[in-house]
């Protein structure tokens, strides 16, 4: 059990307690506080329902669970997700819905009720607001990868338990017996979610007691009913709800023990980001040797659950933080897939490795042909033309092995920089001056498409060009390729300290945001695409995010003019968008600014601000809020083997506290206006701006002014 301190007394912590042991002597549902710095409360209001169902996602070992309530309601999406485990082909390939293992049949439903998510634990109860209430409590074990648990209790003859695993709605599951026990399983492709489960309804008098606990398990063709299922639902079946609730409160402690944030001056802004903590541990949690994390993680159906360069540039830098482990498992799921990127390349009859703007299970490109704006059906380009993300999958593998300092792993994924390095060379254009270009692509920005020379486009190529000659063994290749990054022309114009966007965009209408609408806004809706295009007016900064991911390709002192004039001209258009904003103004000394960005950015699916929540949370905006506290107010990277700590903190923060994991150490900062507090658990080389490295092996306060 774990017990929180409230400041209420001795008396009244002994009450609570007394209350709690009452309830499991009584195999009733725990009962859960509502910290709000922990929790998480909805109350049962229509309209939300499909977006709570999104927020309140619990998951874990890659398999996760909507939030959906236990009885049928009509609108409801109910839905179990697995990584990696997908249906249909190409442009229409999905993630698979398994079986349904939260329904519970009540009658009569539940009117005015209220759900509270627990962050601390990770477990989310239901309380019906009535004088007979029925309780739920539910989670998704951390301790044993694919266990999952329900207790609920209601009046009798209300409260039934019905079948333990149903199919999710509309569509069929398959029934069959697996050692000696009934499953249910549901295929597609060449893959499948297998489950088994186990229920009872206890009690006497008025009051029943229902408990089920479930295993899932995926597969591939011909190995679909994965052995060890059964017994793995045995085991914990054994050990009984209240155990596996205790292992799992105590493994969630844990994780809290070694990541967590606090902010005490702004608690709203505090829950928020654990909530992104929260839902990242949740929705890329895996413990296979390959993690695929899609565009909405594993909380609803939005973008068909295909891998974007989100989980590249913006999950994984977050997860290497929290969990190192999964971020290897990341990079290794591109790396498997170099064959389809290969393949990719000789189709567009270029050498090396191309990775696909959208991809799912095998690593082929996914991408819909078209789509909708506003309602108005327009062809999608992405798949052709965001060639950056060939760039950005060589970048991810290369800042995991920085940021957990083990080169050796980069070493052994080494096809991935050369692979993508043979792309970019065959994909350049040399010019009679012996300049070099990339021509009609699509740059992040996106409302410009079928450009020249987009600064972020080539300057990662550049990047990547000079990574994969520093780990190269041909001194041949080591040459060419050094030679063709110092060719790259990147549209910096040392006049101005700008970067031009692309080719031509300077000539462009001078439009500001602020002359057309307030941001975040979806420009291409308000003004229709062709009208956009001929404006300066940019959907997320591109240019900028070169700032972001390789600072050491840009021009020193270039940060602060490309800040000043392009997030005037930024939409916010992209939930990716007002995180990384946030980081680089706090990198360029405007932490006031950063602040109002990085709420915008925290609040995205929690006030749903895009309308698209209820399809599955924005995991990348989740990655990018703990990237922009701990890179851009807590100024964290690394280089050498060395921490490098900048804060730059807004004036009405007297403290900023952080933890996480860096090279293979557990960190705790504790940053105020004067000084920096650094704790390890193994000696660390740290280095505070303008003081100087030294060795933390334990603790150590550093002042911030010399």
């Amino acid at each position: 059990m774990l017990v929180v301190d409230a400041g209420q007394g001795e008396a009244e912590l002994c009450r609570l307690l007394d209350g709690e042991i009452r309830r499991r002597r009584r195999g009733r549902p725990p009962d859960i506080g509502e910290d709000p710095s922990w929790a998480l409360r909805e109350d049962g209001d229509p309209i939300r329902r499909r977006v709570v169902e999104s927020l309140f996602t619990v998951g874990a070992g890659g398999i996760a669970t909507r939030g959906a309530v236990e009885e049928a309601r009509p609108g409801a999406e109910p839905s179990v997700l697995v990584a990696g485990v997908y249906t249909g082909r190409g442009a229409d390939e999905q993630l698979l819905d398994g079986p349904i293992w939260t329904g519970l049949d009540i009658e009569p439903a539940p009117v005015a009720d209220h759900q509270v998510l627990d962050l601390r634990t990770g477990t989310l109860a239901r309380h019906e607001d009535a004088d007979h209430p029925l309780r739920t409590l539910r989670f998704a074990s951390i301790t044993r990868p694919g266990v999952v648990a329900m207790r609920a209790e209601g009046p009798a003859g209300r409260l039934r338990l019905g079948k333990a695993l149903r199919p999710p709605p509309g569509a069929d599951m398959s029934e069959g017996v697996l050692d000696g026990r009934r499953s249910w399983a549901r295929t597609g492709g060449t893959s499948g979610v297998t489950a088994v489960a186990w229920q009872r309804l206890s009690g006497g008098g008025e009051s029943r007691t229902a408990e089920r606990i479930a295993a899932y398990a995926a597969g591939t063709c011909g190995q679909r009913t994965p052995t060890g299922l059964v017994a793995t639902l045995d085991a914990a079946r054994r050990a009984g709800f209240d155990r596996l609730l205790g292992e799992h409160r105590a493994a969630w402690a844990d994780r809290w023990d070694a990541v967590d944030v606090e902010v005490p001056d702004d608690p709203d802004l505090e829950s928020a980001v654990r909530f992104a903590l929260f839902q990242l541990w949740s929705n890329a949690d895996g413990r296979r040797r390959e993690a695929a994390v899609g565009a909405r993680g594993l909380s609803g159906s939005g973008y068909s659950g295909h891998v974007f360069w989100d989980a590249d540039v913006y999950v994984l830098p977050a997860v290497v933080t929290m969990h190192p482990r999964l971020a290897t498992a990341m990079v290794d799921y591109r790396f498997h897939r170099l064959p389809a990127a290969r393949a990719a390349a000789r189709a567009a009859g270029r050498a090396g490795a191309r990775f696909p703007w959208e991809s799912a299970s095998d690593g082929s490109d996914v991408t819909p042909p078209s789509g909708y704006v506003g309602g108005v059906p327009v062809p999608i380009r992405t798949g052709r033309s965001e060639e950056h993300i060939t760039a950005d999958v060589a970048w991810a593998a290369w800042h995991c092995a920085r940021w957990t300092g083990r080169s050796g792993h980069l070493r052994a994924r080494r096809a991935l920089l050369e692979g993508t390095a043979r792309y970019w060379a065959s994909r350049c254009r040399v010019d009679d001056d012996g300049r070099a270009h990339i021509d009609d692509v699509i740059g992040p920005d996106e409302y410009h498409e079928g450009v020249s020379d987009n600064a972020f486009t080539n300057v990662m190529a550049r990047w990547n060009l000079r990574a994969a000659a520093a780990v190269t063994t041909s001194s041949g290749q080591r040459r060419a390729w050094t030679s063709l990054a110092a060719s790259l022309v990147d549209g910096y114009r040392p006049d101005t300290g700008l970067y031009e966007q692309f080719a031509g965009y300077f000539g462009l209408e001078p439009v500001k945001i602020d002359d057309i609408a307030r941001p975040p806004v979806a420009a291409d809706v308000l003004l229709g695409r062709d009208r956009l295009a001929a404006t300066q007016i940019i959907k997320q900064p591109d240019a900028l995010m070169l700032h972001h991911l390789v600072p050491e390709e840009v021009r020193p002192g270039s940060l602060v003019p490309n800040v000043d004039f392009y997030l005037p001209r930024t939409a916010h258009g992209s939930s990716l968008s007002p995180a990384i904003s946030a980081s680089l103004l706090a990198r360029a000394g405007r932490p006031e600014e950063a602040l109002r960005l990085l709420r915008t950015a925290a609040r995205i699916d929690l006030d749903d601000l895009t309308g698209t929540t209820a399809a599955g949370l924005h995991l990348a905006a989740m990655g990018g809020v703990w990237q922009a506290l701990l890179q851009g107010f807590a100024g964290v990277r690394v280089r050498d083997g060395t921490m490098l700590v900048d804060p730059s903190l807004p004036d009405s923060w007297r403290t900023l506290g952080l933890r996480f994991r860096c090279l293979g150490r557990r960190v705790r900062l504790r940053i105020t206006p004067d000084d920096v507090r650094v704790e390890v658990d193994v000696p660390l080389r740290v280095a505070v701006a303008g003081r100087g490295e030294v060795v933390v092996t334990d603790t150590a306060w550093i002042e911030r002014r010399a």
